[in-house]
């Protein structure tokens, strides 16, 4: 991987995990000093990411990372309603056996909330990959990575996060899938993604770092 996606990947990865948060002012050379570069691939990198609506650029004064407004939050749940039951129903029309008997990795569960991150964007991830359609995986791991940073931004602020019930939806999904029942896994992850939205949504509105309005 060339140096300039090594520091894009890098810099990319700590906007999502609120490492540098919502509302964080940012430098160049403060950003080369901690990811050991020059200057150049630093603000390639920052360039990337303002085209994808993660940072702003302030003439003069360097750059800042999005506030998340709570019109692009919906927006980008109500695309992964979409776009996920698609991927899922690729799945099951085109996967070989292997591909779905691989999903029982995710059928249990141990660890602390920022292991459930983890799992959970492992799962989701690993139904976007299972379709089969490289576009559309791509697509949605990019939402999924992107509904990460609105999961850290309002976990102090969440009601009804329970590991153990979103663990079981998985598990029903992914014996559906096996099952190779389309409407049954449809009806399942349309109701997760759609139950994601009413736990998250609410408790970014609680959350100071969040704006009514739409991203920069």
């Amino acid at each position: 991987m060339l140096l300039r996606d090594n520091v894009y990947e890098s810099l990319r990865s700590d906007i999502l995990t609120c490492r540098l948060a919502p509302g964080d002012d940012m430098r160049e050379q403060d950003l080369a000093e901690r990811y050991a570069v020059s200057r150049q691939p630093v603000r390639e990198a920052l360039l990337r990411l303002e085209r994808e609506h993660l940072v702003t650029v302030q003439p003069r004064q360097g750059y800042r990372v999005n506030p998340i407004s709570l019109a692009d939050a919906r927006d980008l749940l109500r695309f992964r309603l979409v776009l996920e039951p698609a991927c899922v129903a690729e799945a099951i029309e085109n996967a070989n056996d292997d591909v779905l008997k691989a999903l029982d990795e995710f059928r249990l569960f141990a660890g602390d909330h920022e292991d459930f991150i983890a799992y959970n964007r492992g799962f989701h991830s690993a139904l976007a990959h299972a379709s089969g359609n490289r576009r559309m995986a791509a697509s949605l791991c990019d939402l999924i990575g992107q509904a990460d940073r609105l999961v850290r931004v309002s976990v102090a602020n969440v009601k009804g996060h329970d590991p153990a019930q979103l663990v079981a939806e998985h598990v029903a999904l992914i014996e559906a899938m096996q099952r190779r029942d389309a409407r049954t896994a449809a009806r399942i992850i349309k109701a997760h993604v759609a139950q994601t939205e009413k736990r998250v949504l609410p408790a970014l509105k609680r959350n100071a770092v969040i704006v009514e309005g739409r991203d920069p």
